[in-house]
């Protein structure tokens, strides 16, 4: 059976310059992984996270990309081959956020929604079951909205939801190679993304549906996402709701 470590395993981190995607990094980083940091316009973090993982005596690479372009896609994973050998680990954090009514929302807030939210992450889950060696793990990040009944989310929530559509459909195609691939759809969370979307009331509305009257902190989801990236490898095909009682299904 494959050694479910980090140790010398090469992971790709889409969005994992900054954030959630930036604190995985450098998580991977300090257990032995080597880190291909995914960045689309945020050169300056994504430096800053390399600089910090070499510095801990890690090894990590950045690689620019959009990744609603497929070839940028493909670029990606060629950067780990490349650089590093192969690729075990996928990981992918993008999205993009807007509440905005359905009454209100244009063709080109649609199109840009559900390229980054729904293309952008299916094209991501086949390259790496192109790219990613036997026993590979393959992590999406969703959203808790997936599970709730509100106003405002049709284009983030519905460019959300076929994540979890591309993840059955992967684990069942990718199960004879030993590929896991899963969702992680965290409540909302307590980072730079969030905060604009929302009115004061409504920040505190969101706080007051999850224990202790508190956002989701990407801290508590890095450990989920590690969990899967190792000893829980017999999870496939799962959306998990890591949110501390904000949705539940």
């Amino acid at each position: 059976m494959a050694e479910n470590t980090l140790r010398d395993k090469v992971a790709i981190v889409g969005g994992g310059e900054k954030n959630l995607g930036g604190l995985i990094s450098r998580s991977f980083a300090e257990s032995g992984a080597k880190v291909v940091v995914h960045y689309h316009s945020s050169e300056s973090d994504a430096e800053q996270t390399v600089k910090a993982i070499q510095e801990a005596g890690g090894q990590a690479v950045s690689a620019q990309g959009d990744l609603t372009k497929v070839a940028d896609v493909r670029r990606l994973f060629d950067t780990a081959v490349d650089t590093f050998g192969g690729v075990d680990i996928a990981v992918n954090t993008t999205g993009m956020v807007l509440r905005k009514p359905i009454l209100e929302t244009t063709e080109e807030e649609y199109d840009r929604m559900f390229g980054i939210n729904a293309k952008a992450a299916y094209f991501f889950i086949q390259e790496a079951g192109r790219r990613l060696n036997d026993h590979g793990k393959i992590i999406s990040v969703g959203t808790s909205l997936l599970a709730a009944f509100t106003d405002g989310y049709s284009t983030y929530a519905g460019g959300k939801a076929p994540l979890e559509h591309f993840t059955r459909a992967a684990a069942k195609e990718f199960a004879d190679r030993y590929i896991s691939v899963n969702t992680v759809a965290p409540g909302p969370m307590d980072t730079p993304f969030f905060y604009p979307q929302e009115t004061p009331e409504r920040v505190e509305f969101h706080k007051s549906q999850a224990m202790g009257n508190q956002l989701t902190h990407i801290e508590d989801i890095v450990p989920i996402i590690r969990f899967l990236a190792t000893e829980g490898w017999w999870f496939t095909g799962q959306t998990m709701f890591p949110n501390g009682g904000y949705t539940t299904r």
